[in-house]
C-alpha cells in the first residue's frame, strides 16, 4: 500500500517535472546525518556521565571511613547511614524512571530538563554531607538527610541521563561509539574523584590514637606521633576543612559537566519510535522485569556489582588500617583508577572481538587473583601498587560492559514487543535501582561487621578481628559474588549473532518508518 502511494506521488511528481531523486536523496541523506554523531556531541554527551561517577567514587572510597574516623560516628550509625541512604536511593531509581517515561516532550527534549533543574540542589546536598556539623545531637540525622537527599536529586540527573542512550540516536553503532566515549569519560571521573578527594585530605589525614593494641601507656604519646608524620601534628579541625575544600571543587565541576551535556547534545525525538499509552507503575515493573534478558542480565550485574563495589567501600580502609599504608592509601585508589582509565580502550577492542559475552567474563574473572594477591602478601607498598595497578584493568570491564549492554536489551526487547515502546528510561532505572541497592548492602554490612569485630575509630592499630574481617570484605567475599554472577552469565540468551539479527530486525522497521516519513513528506512537497 505504501509503495503504491509512493508510485502514484512518483507518477503525479514526474508530471509536474520534480526532481524527485533528488529529493528522495536529500531526505535519505537526511535521515541517515540525523543518526550520526559529531565527536563534540560525543565528547559533550560523555562529560554528562563524569557527576556521577566522581561523586560515587568520592562516596564510596572516602564515606565510611569519613564517618568513622572524621565525624566520629559509631560503626554502627555510620552502617545506617549508608545503608538507608542508598536503599533510599535504590528505591527512588524506579520511581524518577516511571516519572520520567511519562514526562511530556519539551523543546529542549524529555530527559534533559530533569538534568538541569536536579543540578543546583543536588551540588548544595552533597556540600553538606561533607560538613560536620556543630552538634553532637542530631549528627546522625544530619548526614542521613543530606545523604538521601543527595541520592534523590542524583537520580533526577542519572536516570534520565542513563536512559538518553537510546534518543542521541537511532544507529546502534553511534550508540555503541556514544557509549565508549561515556565510559571513558566516567572511568576519567572516577579518577578525578580519587584524585580530588584523596589528594586534598591525603594532605590533612586525621592522626591517629593509640589503641589497646599499642605499646605500653607511657609510650603512647611518642609512638603516635611516630606513627602519625615527621613533621607538624595536623588536627582533626584541618581534616574537616579538607573534606569540605574537596566537596566543594567536586560541585563546580559537576555544575560545569551539567553545562556542557545541557547545552552540548541534542535529544532527537525521532531517535526513538511513538510511545505507547502510558501505564502503572507496577505494570511498568512487570513489564520490564517480565523480560528474560533483562531480568538475567540485571541478575548478572547485581553479583558482580556486589562483589566489587564490596572491594571499593573497603580498600581505603583495608589499605590505612590492616596494611598500615595510612598516608598512602589515596595514591593506591588512584593508581587502581588510572589503570582502568587506560584499560578501557583495550575492552572496547576485546568487546568488539570477541562479544560482550565473553568480555564480562574474562573481565570479571582477571580481577581475581589479584584480590587473592593483595591479602596473602605481607604488607609491602611496592607489591601493593602493583597488584592495585592489576586490578585496575578489571574494574575497566567493571565500568565499561554493563552500559554497553543495556542497548542491547533493550532493543531485544522493542523486537519482541513492537507495540510497546518508550520505556527506556524504565529499564535504565531498575539497572541502577539493582546497581545501588547492591552498594547499600555491601556498605551496610560491611560497616556492621567492622563494628561486630571491634573498629576503634581513629585507632592506630586495630584488634586481629578487625584485620580478618577487612580480608574478608576486599577478598573472599567479592569473589564469591562475582563467580555466582559469572554463573548467570552463562545463561544469558543474546549473543552476538542474536544482538546482530535484533540489529537488521530494527533497522528494517526504522526503515520502514522512514519510508512512510519520506512519502508524506514528499506529497507535501507536491
Amino acid at each position: 500500500m505504501a509503495k503504491g502511494e509512493g508510485g502514484e506521488q512518483y507518477s503525479n511528481a514526474n508530471l509536474l517535472n520534480k526532481p524527485v531523486d533528488s529529493d528522495g536523496i536529500k531526505l535519505a541523506r537526511k535521515h541517515e546525518h540525523g543518526n550520526r554523531l559529531s565527536v563534540c556531541n560525543k565528547l559533550c554527551y560523555a562529560v554528562g556521565g563524569a557527576p556521577y561517577q566522581i561523586t560515587g567514587c568520592a562516596l564510596g572510597f572516602f564515606l565510611q571511613i569519613y564517618l568513622l574516623d572524621v565525624a566520629q560516628l559509631d560503626p554502627f550509625y555510620a552502617s545506617i547511614i549508608m545503608f538507608v541512604g542508598r536503599a533510599w536511593d535504590a528505591v527512588t531509581d524506579p520511581t524518577v524512571g516511571f516519572l520520567v517515561s511519562r514526562s511530556p516532550w519539551t523543546r529542549f527534549g524529555r530527559m534533559l530538563p530533569w538534568i538541569l533543574f536536579s543540578t543546583p540542589v543536588a551540588v548544595l546536598a552533597y556540600f553538606l554531607i561533607w560538613c560536620v556539623p556543630p552538634f553532637e545531637e542530631g549528627k546522625v540525622i544530619w548526614y542521613l538527610f543530606f545523604y538521601c537527599i543527595f541520592q534523590t536529586l542524583q537520580t533526577c540527573f542519572h536516570v534520565p541521563y542513563s536512559a538518553l542512550t537510546m534518543f542521541i540516536s537511532s544507529d546502534q553503532k553511534e550508540r555503541d561509539s556514544a557509549t565508549a566515549y561515556r565510559m571513558t569519560v566516567e572511568v576519567l571521573g572516577t579518577v578525578l574523584g580519587t584524585a580530588i578527594q584523596g589528594q586534598i585530605v591525603g594532605m590533612a589525614t586525621a592522626p591517629c590514637l593509640p589503641g589497646p593494641g599499642d605499646l605500653a601507656a607511657d609510650l603512647n604519646s611518642s609512638l603516635s606521633v611516630g606513627l602519625n608524620a615527621t613533621g607538624p601534628v595536623i588536627s582533626l579541625d584541618d581534616t574537616k576543612a579538607a573534606y569540605m575544600i574537596a566537596s566543594g571543587v567536586i560541585c563546580i565541576i559537576y555544575i560545569l559537566c551539567a553545562i556542557v551535556l545541557f547545552f552540548g547534545v541534542k535529544e532527537r525525538k525521532e531517535s526513538s519510535r511513538p510511545r505507547s499509552a502510558p501505564m502503572g507503575f507496577f505494570q511498568g515493573i512487570k513489564l520490564v522485569m517480565g523480560h528474560g534478558p533483562y531480568a538475567k542480565l540485571v541478575m548478572v550485574f547485581l553479583f558482580t556489582s556486589l562483589g566489587f563495589m564490596l572491594l571499593e567501600g573497603n580498600f581505603a580502609l583495608f589499605c590505612s588500617s590492616t596494611l598500615g599504608f595510612r598516608n598512602d592509601f589515596q595514591n593506591i585508589l588512584l593508581a587502581i583508577m588510572l589503570s582502568a582509565t587506560l584499560a578501557i580502550p583495550f575492552w572496547q577492542w576485546f568487546l568488539t572481538r570477541f562479544g560482550k559475552k565473553t568480555a564480562v567474563c574474562a573481565g570479571s574473572l582477571s580481577v581475581i587473583p589479584f584480590m587473592i594477591l593483595v591479602v596473602c602478601v605481607k604488607s609491602n607498598l611496592i607489591v601493593t601498587y602493583f597488584v592495585s595497578f592489576a586490578a585496575g584493568v578489571g574494574v575497566a570491564a567493571a565500568f565499561l560492559l554493563p552500559w554497553s549492554m543495556l542497548p542491547d536489551v533493550v532493543d531485544d526487547f522493542q523486537v519482541q514487543n513492537p507495540g510497546s515502546t518508550g520505556h527506556e528510561a524504565l529499564f535504565y532505572s531498575f539497572y541502577v535501582f539493582f546497581t545501588k541497592f547492591a552498594s547499600g548492602v555491601s556498605l551496610g554490612i560491611s560497616t556492621l561487621s567492622l563494628d561486630f569485630a571491634g573498629y576503634i575509630s581513629r585507632g592506630c592499630t586495630q584488634p586481629e578481628e578487625v584485620a580478618i574481617t577487612l580480608k574478608v570484605l576486599v577478598s573472599a567475599a567479592p569473589i564469591g559474588l562475582i563467580l555466582i554472577g559469572l554463573v548467570i552469565l552463562y545463561s544469558y540468551p543474546i549473543t552476538e549473532e542474536k544482538r546482530q539479527g535484533n540489529r537488521k530486525l530494527l533497522q528494517e522497521l526504522r526503515d520502514e518508518a522512514n519510508s512512510e516519513t519520506d512519502s508524506t513528506e514528499l506529497a507535501n512537497m507536491i
